[in-house]
């Protein structure tokens, strides 16, 4: 460690140095999208290779972006547009006067075009799942919104559209309307429209035509069949957040423009900053200056590329180091496992080992049965070299003479670098391996891999992957399961349902349970790795009681595996294993299974795990993200668990949530996340996520999370009302789901370094409350967040600090010394459980607040805000910004002007009318005892 830890920066200054030198000459190479002199080079559209031929997609591409070039030139005051944009066509399409694919692949993709699978509606949204400022997934077009222009009636031009949710993709702004909430109470108890700028017009309007607002109001509900339909002249330039389909729409809203009363997920998700405040802060802006000049950019160029043959080598390290920890024994089982079940039919296969010097072991084969699959593993490295030394060079070159016999070129190919050894001169071959068009993924076996490994495949869009020496790790077969072919196709991909290790003391068992759901079966492989020459005793039972024994799967014992492949489509529901250690010392036994998905119709449930960093220094932490869907819906209230692995130390587990807070930016939408920080070592750690869903909870979301672009309804235009066709409702079918489901997925792996030796002092304040809310109820204020840990998201904070103000600009600039709330009797709870706290504001709302455009008008809006401290006192970053109106009028409910003093007036007349009417009773009550007095009176006189 301390002979890595001196090697590293030299090594690492040597590495860097050589990429400077490089970048002039490749400057565009593995890099995504990069922004040079004004122009966004390097945007990846992906087709996905189910949708249908059809040339008229590739040209509306192309008008698409080179609209939205100039629009977002003009929009961003002549900063940014695009310049080169590659369109990856999938290798169903026929045609064949395209570009052969270099590292391009449809998981890399920045925009997708796909369907929903079966579901109806044509919603361009943009999956953000990180907070403000921070950069999205993925754009996603339907094919039909590309294809169907009547659609422009409602969501405005394409290139407007794309615009709109590139600002989501690259510079991580939101929505800036809210369906949900579509008006709201403002802080001068005005009703208004949810809307960015406040300028853009329109009227209200019932089932049977234009209305009077009041009619559309009852009791803080819209009614039902009322909408606001906005005019299509309009005098505002912003917002493209808001409704880039008006023509006058050109700029982002800025600090003038902006609507922060507006109930958006702008202003929750930016503390009530204006989109234009939150694109100049970005990178993008801070290198780059406007264009001289008045003259517009060059229109985009576009290539289009498509894949060819699917070519793999393996790189394989057979150096001394292999035969320490049973690495070569996790090589041998995991690359069967690779090229024996994951691994698509008609893929070109080679095979190639490495010491000091490189060796072929096995050149192309196309795999087109199982022959041609068991005949690859029989090319499998079964012993390491007496040599210490290792080049990888050395292996990487003798890779590419591999998979360049094909076609000449190593275009389009993968590499799977498998590697224990440290090399320090793998930028020899940087130069190389960046102009070979081909990717690679690396798995580091063990705590003495090569530092820079990871660079090659940083630098060629390649995953990466840790497998540490613990015996009961399936890390191997986890990174070989989660390289796929890459072309976005779910339904020829392997899904893996269970991965799992136990060390296993002499006669005892390892027992447990997999699910086969009903979107997967088949293809269903059972798969069991053993440490001991021979193999454990196995019983298998499927959902009917049927019983499968050793004798029925296929054993190699030379890499100690056994399998079963269960013909047809496997039975759906409970699957239970049985591994029984027959020998008499301890061992690893593993299980691993995969299926593919039964129905072309349905796609099955996946898991995408990953971080948002793969390298950092301590004491920053990990943000550890699980996409868990079914096509594109959301799986709701799985139970995810991430299990890390460090270098040396044991495994540490965490549950991951989708519950908007710390980590989690969004509810319910089906990314889990979460912080890690339980940094044992200096090095690599292993991720895996695994996930299980329980038959007796509702499972998929019923919409498509994410950031869409607005459908309008329709405009007014002259007086007159254009309706446009209703938006079709992205409503999902559902699916009968009695067994639930689990799957398994690597993460990859990332680096820590820093990370002091022995007890860790107290560097982890609380996570940023980002769910703050604030509900006026009479003169009081009641909020409500989720609160956060000690350290991030885990634990108990120790207390908090809720400061408020009339000034909005004064909570953001001067939170320090904005009005302090009483919370001394309040204590926090566990990290994930929802606070509410009430109080009553002693504040003025009366008098005229002067504003920072230098008008002045009475308000009656409070802005809250709120951060919580740990025992050390380190504080947490400042919450979201929550506001609220703390004006009243009568029976709470607020009504427009005239209707309230209309109200004012038969209240004051019934008041009169009450008055009067109390006194006549009264007198007349007077009158009747008077009455009855004087009869007593005079009837005592008589007697």
């Amino acid at each position: 460690m301390t002979q890595r830890g001196i090697a590293g920066p030299v090594c690492n200054l040597k590495f860097v140095t050589l990429l400077v030198a490089l970048s002039s000459e490749l400057p565009f190479l593995g890099a995504g999208i990069q922004l040079r002199d004004n122009g966004y080079n390097g945007l990846l559209i992906a087709i996905n290779p189910q949708v249908p031929e059809n040339q008229n997609l590739i040209s509306n591409i192309k008008e698409m972006i080179t609209e939205a070039s100039f629009y977002l030139f003009n929009a961003t005051k002549r900063r940014v547009f695009f310049r080169d944009i590659k369109i990856l066509i999938p290798a169903t399409w026929k045609a064949n006067n395209y570009s052969k694919v270099k590292q391009e692949s449809y998981e890399k993709a920045n925009v997708i075009v796909t369907d929903w699978h079966g579901a109806h509606g044509d919603d361009p949204y943009t999956l953000q799942y990180r907070g403000c400022g921070k950069e999205g997934k993925y754009i996603h077009f339907t094919p039909n919104f590309l294809l169907n222009d009547n659609l422009t009636a409602g969501y405005g031009s394409r290139g407007r559209v794309f615009v709109h949710e590139w600002a989501h993709l690259r510079w991580g702004v939101f929505d800036e309307y809210n369906n949900d909430k579509p008006f709201y109470i403002n802080g001068r108890n005005q009703i208004k429209v949810t809307r960015c700028s406040s300028d853009i017009t329109g009227i209200f309007v019932c089932e049977k035509g234009p209305c009077p607002q009041e009619n559309c109001i009852i009791s803080k509900l819209f009614k039902e069949g009322c909408t606001f339909i906005y005019n299509s002249t309009q005098n505002a330039t912003a917002s493209i957040m808001f409704m880039q389909s008006l023509s006058s729409v050109v700029e982002f809203c800025n600090a003038s423009t902006h609507n922060q009363e507006a109930p958006n997920l702008q202003n929750r998700m930016c503390s009530l900053r204006s989109a234009w405040d939150v694109i100049t802060d970005s990178a993008d802006f801070h290198h780059s200056f406007p264009m001289n000049g008045t003259e517009l950019p060059p229109p985009p160029t576009f290539s289009l590329v498509q894949a060819g043959d699917k070519v793999v080598c393996l790189v394989l390290d057979v150096s001394s180091k292999m035969a320490e920890a049973d690495r070569l024994l996790q090589l041998q089982q995991a690359a069967e496992f690779y090229l024996m079940q994951i691994v698509e039919i008609h893929t070109f296969v080679g095979i190639a080992s490495f010491d000091s010097k490189g060796e072929i072991r096995a050149q192309l084969h196309q795999i087109n049965s199982n022959d041609d699959r068991k005949l690859l593993v029989s090319y499998l490295p079964t012993t390491v070299s007496a040599k210490t030394e290792v080049s990888i060079c050395s292996g990487l070159k003798k890779g590419f003479e591999v998979v360049e016999k094909l076609n000449g070129k190593a275009y389009g190919t993968v590499m799977i670098l498998v590697t224990s050894g440290d090399d320090k001169l793998i930028g020899n071959c940087l130069p190389t391996v960046l102009s070979s068009g081909s990717t690679i993924h690396s798995i580091a076996l063990g705590s003495s891999a090569a530092p820079n490994l990871e660079e090659l495949s940083r630098l060629t869009g390649g995953l990466k992957f840790f497998v540490p020496d613990i015996s009961n790790s399936n890390s191997m077969i986890d990174a070989f399961s989660r390289i796929s072919s890459g072309t976005g196709d779910i339904f020829q991909q392997r899904i893996q349902l269970e991965s799992t290790g136990e060390n296993v003391k002499p006669y005892h068992q390892l027992k447990n349970t997999v699910t086969v759901d009903n979107t997967v079966g088949n293809d269903t492989i059972f798969l069991v790795m053993w440490q001991t020459s021979g193999p454990p005793e196995i019983m298998l039972f499927d959902p009917d009681g049927r019983k499968y024994y050793t004798n029925n799967f296929i054993t190699n014992l030379t890499f100690r595996t056994a399998s079963l492949w269960i013909p047809g489509t496997a039975k759906p529901g409970h699957w239970t294993y049985t591994l029984n250690n027959t020998h008499h010392s301890l061992q690893a036994l593993k299980v691993a299974v995969t299926s593919r998905a039964s129905n072309s119709a349905v796609p099955p449930a996946t898991v995408e795990a990953f971080v948002e960093r793969d390298s950092l220094h301590f004491p920053q932490p990990v943000m550890i993200y699980a996409n868990v869907r079914q096509g594109f819906y959301p799986i709701l209230n799985a139970t995810v668990t991430a299990t890390v692995e460090p270098e040396t130390g044991d495994p540490v587990t965490l549950r991951l949530l989708d519950d908007g807070a710390g980590a989690d930016v969004i509810k319910n939408d089906g990314i889990y996340s979460r912080y890690f920080f339980s940094f044992a070592v200096n090095g690599r750690y292993s991720l895996k996520v695994h996930v299980n869903h329980s038959p007796s909870i509702s499972t998929l979301a019923h919409s498509i999370p994410g950031s869409h672009a607005m459908y309008v309804p329709g405009y007014t235009a002259n007086g007159n009302i254009q309706m446009n066709a209703p938006r079709k409702s992205v409503g999902r079918n559902e699916q009968e789901q009695k067994w639930g489901f689990s799957r398994v997925s690597s993460g990859g792996s990332f680096s820590v370094l820093g990370v002091p030796g022995g007890p860790h002092p107290d560097v982890f304040p609380p996570c940023k409350i980002t769910d703050l809310e604030a509900v006026n109820v009479e003169e009081e204020l009641t909020l409500s967040w989720t609160a956060p840990g000690e350290d991030f998201d885990q634990g108990q904070a120790t207390s908090y600090e809720i400061r408020m103000s009339k000034s909005l600009e004064n909570i953001q600039d001067d939170f320090n010394n904005a009005i302090l709330v009483n919370t001394s009797k309040r204590n926090p709870q566990q990290a994930g459980i929802r606070e509410i706290f009430t109080f009553s504001p002693q504040i003025s709302t009366n008098g005229p607040e002067h504003q920072p455009n230098g008008e002045t008008h009475e308000s009656h809006r409070i802005y809250v805000a709120i951060r919580a401290m740990d025992r050390n006192s380190l504080k947490s970053a400042i919450s979201n910004i929550a506001q609220a109106s703390l004006f009243t009028p009568p029976n709470s409910d607020p009504v427009p002007a005239r209707d309230y003093l209309i109200l004012k007036g038969v209240l004051t007349a019934m008041g009169l009318i009450g008055i009067i009417c109390l006194i006549i009773v009264v007198t007349h009550h007077t009158l009747n005892r008077k009455k009855r007095a004087d009869k007593k009176e005079n009837g005592t006189k008589l007697l």
